[in-house]
């Protein structure tokens, strides 16, 4: 048990990109108005946060315009959902009495 805490995942060590990741697997994509709403968070720390997320090749990031703006929403990757998974399973295990 003492070596669980090795096993936890660095990408989510952040609140943010815990919070990121959290709301993409409840959600099949998510617009980053969305995203930023829904975490209470400025436009640089968003990005900031998503982009290392990105990096990690958990979260992928697509970017058109709609009309003449631009729109980016961001999508949850097989490896991403895979290692939050993993993640939590690790927390939970951490509460376990």
């Amino acid at each position: 048990m003492k070596h669980l805490i090795h096993t936890l995942n660095k990408a989510f060590d952040h609140r943010v990109r815990l919070g990121v990741m959290a709301v993409l697997m409840a959600n099949e994509s998510v617009s980053f108005n969305d995203l930023k709403e829904a975490l209470d968070l400025t436009d640089g720390n968003l990005a900031s946060h998503v982009a290392a997320l990105e990096k990690a090749e958990y979260v992928l990031v697509s970017k058109q315009f709609v009309g003449k703006k631009p729109n980016t929403t961001y999508t949850a990757t097989a490896a991403g959902k895979t290692a939050f998974q993993q993640h939590l399973a690790t927390l939970e295990k951490l509460l376990r009495p």
